[in-house]
């Protein structure tokens, strides 16, 4: 596997880490934080990080970004806008490990509208992969006995984070078809999207503080918009669309059959819940999966 690609895949692997952590905090903090609240001050956090660096290359690389011109918008409305108001919404009435689940059928929908929209039909091999981590993953919902998953239940909030994972997989897909309109390095991207997301959260923040929803800015709460910000936000977005201009965003999609795996994981350090020998099973299934179709190329 060439360097490039195998840096990108480890770099999706840490993107995969950071939102499952962003799964738990959504959820622990569904109560303290309105959601469009946490959704806009992530993103102003986000942008206050990220804006020092990128300026310069925001003002050299102007006339790309004018040619980009409403795609740039629709792509920031997607992955900033939309995705995060979804998210944390559903996380008022969903569990934290459902929101690592459902986020899972990314990798299908990507797989489907890659051949659809891009021409991009994965390999044989691929889908053998996809199929081997579908497994895996059917076996951790289980929690390794096929008959729970005739009792599963979905709460409302399930529903918005199939929106919002449909969302998701939409704006990858866009990012890959006009590839050709964003010749900008992937960071100063970011930039872009951050700010012109950021804009169009702001009408919805002001209409949550009308409501009346307010949040204590006390060190816990701060914390959590912190690591949301630099973990979830910068890092995981910029190593998401580094991973889509290296390996397609099919391939690229697949990761996020690895959110589950570090739920489970981080639930464990930081919660004391144990690891059962389903979440091993799973999990190797998962991991087999991602390295059959890693090693393909799209066909």
């Amino acid at each position: 596997m060439p360097r490039a690609q195998l840096l990108a895949w480890l770099g999706l692997a840490l993107a995969s880490l950071f939102w499952a952590g962003n799964s738990l905090v959504a959820r622990a903090f569904s109560g303290p934080i309105p959601p469009l609240s946490l959704a806009f001050w992530r993103w102003a956090v986000a942008l206050a990080i990220v804006l020092p660096l990128v300026a310069p290359s925001l003002w050299r690389y102007r006339q790309a970004l004018r040619t980009a011109g409403w795609r740039l918008w629709v792509a920031a409305l997607l992955a900033i806008t939309l995705y995060n108001c979804l998210l944390y919404t559903a996380a008022l009435s969903t569990a934290a490990i459902n929101l690592s689940l459902i986020s899972t059928c990314l990798p299908l929908a990507t797989f489907i509208g890659a051949g659809l929209l891009l021409g991009e039909w994965p390999a044989r091999r691929a889908w053998g992969g996809l199929g081997l981590a579908l497994l895996g993953l059917i076996w951790l919902i289980a929690q390794g006995n096929w008959q729970m998953l005739s009792s599963l239940s979905f709460a409302q909030g399930d529903l918005l984070i199939l929106l919002a994972t449909l969302d998701w997989a939409l704006y990858s897909l866009l990012l890959r078809r006009w590839n050709r309109y964003f010749q900008i390095p992937p960071f100063t991207l970011l930039g872009a999207l951050i700010l012109l997301g950021l804009l169009m959260l702001a009408p919805l923040y002001a209409w949550e503080l009308g409501q009346g929803a307010r949040f204590e800015p006390n060190l816990e709460n701060l914390a959590a918009i912190a690591y949301t910000a630099l973990f979830a936000s910068v890092l995981a977005y910029h190593l998401w669309n580094i991973g889509l201009r290296e390996l397609g965003a099919a391939r690229t999609a697949m990761s996020n059959f690895l959110m589950p795996v570090f739920t489970a994981l981080l639930a464990w350090l930081l919660l004391g819940e144990g690891l059962q020998s389903f979440h091993w099973i799973g999990g190797a299934l998962i991991f087999a999966g991602l390295l059959l179709a890693g090693r393909t190329q799209q066909a």
